[in-house]
């Protein structure tokens, strides 16, 4: 019986759909982070995995189906912790996202949804040689990004960053901009930055479109990605940037450095809070004031009033409709558009 292939959100930058490979298992000292890697699903007969496809569309897998993926590293504060140099000599992993980010995980929160339990089956290899996310970057001049860029972070997982993207970006939209949308640092869903485009983003871009799988590496390494994605951004010529940086400033996906590159850029941030203390520890711990905050803290008009109260800051629950038009004023002021341009949108 023919093998069933599903090709994960990480395989979305190369040809692996269209072009031939082999798969072999090659020695452990030579895997490292990025690798195209092929797993074997291992579930129950008649359960069913899930696998985030480079499309974007989440697809049911069944157990002895192929999924390609790629070697890396998450931790994630609510979820699951793994990286693939903790896979143990009999070759058992998981998918440890959905989206083809495999290792061997090493906590996980009860909450969590059940990872895609896999069997290491080999490296994707071409004449030989393994083949890695790195080599379907494409090189060309560095361009510096010039434009006004909204960040927006968040105190944990899950505290609303995208939707909040979303409005932001629909917002901007209507008041006639060229925007592009992208997700600095996390782990590489391909949905957050679709839901971009949804919302209207005239271009989406994340780090695997540099070849990370998720932007837990080495902060040179992940310096050098970031420029080569900003240079990316920077071709589309936009008039705004709404980036967001997955997970939170202090937890280990180089948050750091994205404020380090782009600081200057920076016209207006936004903090997405999981609750309202948590607003405390970000701003204390890593000395971020941002302009607005929102989120799930937001989400009834108790939450807004404490997280008032605690940072004197200003608070809104997105997308409620009468947060919109503050929303708006705000984002015309903080980008220093004129007067015609509020008017001619909606």
């Amino acid at each position: 019986m023919t093998n069933r292939y599903f090709y994960s959100t990480l395989t979305r930058i190369s040809d692996l759909e269209k072009q031939g490979f082999e798969v072999q298992p090659i020695p452990r000292d030579q895997w490292a982070t990025g690798d195209y890697v092929v797993g074997i699903v291992q579930i129950s007969q008649g359960q069913l995995g899930q696998v985030e496809l480079s499309q974007g569309r989440m697809a049911h897998v069944m157990n002895g189906d192929r999924i390609v993926g790629a070697f890396g590293v998450r931790q994630a504060t609510l979820e699951v912790v793994g990286d693939w140099r903790a896979i143990e000599a009999g070759g058992q992993m998981q998918d440890m996202t959905f989206a083809g980010i495999f290792g061997r995980i090493t906590s996980q929160s009860s909450y969590a949804p059940a990872m895609t339990p896999l069997q290491y089956e080999g490296h994707v290899l071409r004449r030989q040689q393994k083949v890695c996310m790195q080599d379907f970057v494409m090189a060309g001049d560095r361009l510096p990004l010039r434009c006004p860029v909204i960040l927006i972070v968040g105190t944990s997982m899950s505290a609303g960053k995208t939707t909040v993207a979303r409005v932001i970006i629909h917002q901007l939209k209507q008041l006639g901009l060229k925007v592009v949308g992208t997700k600095l640092t996390g782990v590489g869903r391909y949905r957050d930055i679709l839901a971009m485009g949804d919302a209207g983003a005239d271009a989406i871009y994340d780090f695997v479109d540099v070849g990370l799988p998720s932007s837990i590496c080495d902060a040179d390494q992940y310096r050098g990605c970031l420029r080569r994605l900003l240079s990316l951004i920077a071709a589309q010529n936009p008039d705004v940037v709404v980036a967001e940086a997955g997970a939170s400033p202090s937890e280990p996906y180089n948050g750091s450095v994205v404020l380090e590159e782009i600081q200057p850029q920076i016209k207006m941030s936004v903090l997405c809070a999981s609750d309202p203390y948590a607003v405390l520890g970000v701003s204390q711990s890593f000395g971020f004031q941002p302009d607005l905050i929102s989120g799930v803290t937001t989400s009834t008009s108790a939450g807004i009033e404490l997280v008032e109260k605690l940072t004197h800051q200003r608070a809104l629950r997105l997308p409620s409709p009468d947060a919109l038009p503050v929303l708006k004023a705000l984002l015309i002021r903080k980008l220093g558009l004129t007067q015609a341009c509020a008017l001619a949108s909606p």
